[in-house]
């Protein structure tokens, strides 16, 4: 993979990891019930998603 692929590929995992943040503050000021636990859920995926853009995007 060229280089320049690379960057976007790891800003990708950045705007994942930052949006993953943002839910879950989200969730746990703002709802409450199954909403709070779809959120919560939603969020640790795109963590996990963005952290193996970022490891992806190392090697």
């Amino acid at each position: 993979m060229d280089p320049m692929m690379k960057m976007w590929v790891s800003f990708v995992g950045i705007g994942l990891m930052a949006l993953a943040a943002v839910m879950i503050s989200l969730a746990r000021l703002k709802t409450k019930g199954i909403l709070r636990v779809i959120l919560s859920m939603t969020a640790f995926l795109l963590l996990v998603i963005g952290g193996f853009l970022g490891l992806f995007s190392i090697t």
